[in-house]
């Protein structure tokens, strides 16, 4: 069997540094985004850049290691001499740097370089969030006999409406911070950010990986949610992002506690995604195979695809480990249950807002499927390349999509 790379040629100006990897270059303009709201600086990711050989993880690892070793230290020094702001910041970019620079290494998730990046990215982000004021709590989520980690901002004082967010395929609750927790809590929400299972706290510390049915994630949080300090019970909502854009609406379908729900990008069908790049001729065999485990033929082009693509390279190998899967095929075999089909979409009771990316590298034409099949009262928002925010979650463009997405939640919780 052949399949197509999961490369996007029209994927943004990849020529600008990093040419031809597209997957290098969608995590730079990631962490250029980060600096709107303080996870990054621009001539640090500059300065990165140029010490980075396109496709070798080693050498990423090793840039953005060194600068977050470097910021760190600086943070700490700043502590020292009681300059709180000045440390606040060096350790909130440090965090970011600590995250991306293991973001390639998880074909290995043993290596030592992983768990240390991880270790240090928390420290710096929860020594960040102790400067703030009012302080970002680290919290303990109970579920299922132990406990997911997230953090609790505050946005001031007396009972507020509520944002739950978490991320998607590869995000953290720490970089939740630039993503959209900071701008909530501008516009005067509490907001509980975590990690469930498969992402980034879980996965590290105790090996949890992914599961479909996020409503078994989600009513704990907010079980845990109704025991915080000023919330508001009736106007609790609900973002996801990336992957998230499948996860958060799956628990919004059977979780009716959540007012709202945003999908950041839409997402109806993950294992469609793969799917589709599987030929026609035999296809149903096919999946049936890789429901029932490995199917060699499938793992020989997944191979052949990851020497193609750097996307597919890294797309396969973090999905291997998150989803706790042995093979290529096995993996793509787990990916077929995140779907919201077979009437799950329809089961959403909330108003929804599924965003769209225009040049949408990972997901092109998944919000619209979803918005399809939604019943719910429900809005298609559309990020364009014009506007430079056409890429994967508007990364790059935070404070412009945090802008309209807030804009709308206002709206419909009558804020």
């Amino acid at each position: 069997m052949t399949m197509q790379a999961a490369v996007n040629p029209s994927a943004g100006p990849s020529a600008f540094l990093f040419p031809g990897d597209e997957q290098f270059w969608f995590e730079t303009v990631r962490m250029f985004g980060a600096d709107e709201y303080g996870g990054g600086s621009f001539g640090e990711v500059m300065a990165v850049s140029t010490r980075i050989t396109a496709g070798d993880y080693d050498s990423w690892y090793e840039a953005w290691n060194a600068m977050a070793d470097r910021i760190a230290a600086e943070g700490d020094r700043q502590l020292a001499g009681n300059h709180r702001i000045s440390a606040r910041d060096s350790y909130l970019r440090a965090c970011n740097y600590y995250r991306s620079s293991e973001f390639f290494l998880h074909a290995n998730p043993r290596d030592p370089r992983v768990s240390r990046a991880y270790e240090r990215s928390v420290a710096c982000y929860r020594a960040a969030g102790a400067l703030h004021d009012p302080e970002i709590k680290p919290v303990e989520i109970p579920y299922e006999g132990t406990t997911l980690p997230g953090y609790f901002h505050r946005a001031g004082e007396g009972v507020r409406p509520l944002l739950i967010m978490h991320s998607g395929f590869d995000g953290s609750a720490e970089e939740l911070h630039w993503s959209g927790a900071r701008a909530a809590v501008e516009r005067g929400y509490h907001v509980l950010c975590f990690d469930g299972p498969g992402q980034y706290g879980p996965l590290h510390r105790h090996g949890l990986v992914f599961r479909h049915d996020w409503e078994n994630v989600v009513t704990p949080v907010v079980d845990f949610a109704l025991t915080l300090p000023g919330i508001d019970s009736s106007r609790i909502a609900l973002r996801g992002e990336s992957l998230g854009g499948y996860l958060a609406p799956r628990a919004a379908a059977f979780e009716h506690r959540i007012a709202a729900v945003i999908a950041n990008d839409g997402l109806y069908d993950y294992g469609a995604h793969h799917v589709s790049r599987m030929p026609d001729a035999g296809r149903e065999a096919l999946l049936t195979e890789l429901r029932a485990g490995p199917v060699p033929q499938v793992n020989r082009a997944m191979a052949a695809a990851m020497e193609a693509s750097p996307v597919v390279r890294w797309a396969i190998s973090h999905g291997m480990w998150c989803f706790g899967a042995a093979t290529p095929s096995e993996y793509i075999g787990k990916t077929l249950d995140y779907t919201l089909a077979g009437g799950v979409a329809g089961q959403i009771r909330c108003p929804t807002l599924v965003c769209e990316a225009e040049d949408d590298l990972f997901f092109k034409g998944q919000p619209q499927q979803l918005y399809d099949h939604l019943t719910c009262p429900k809005t298609l928002m559309t990020f364009t390349n014009a506007e430079g925010a056409g890429a994967h979650c508007e990364v790059g463009a935070g404070r412009l999509a945090n802008a309209r997405m807030f804009d709308w939640l206002d709206e419909t919780l009558g804020i």
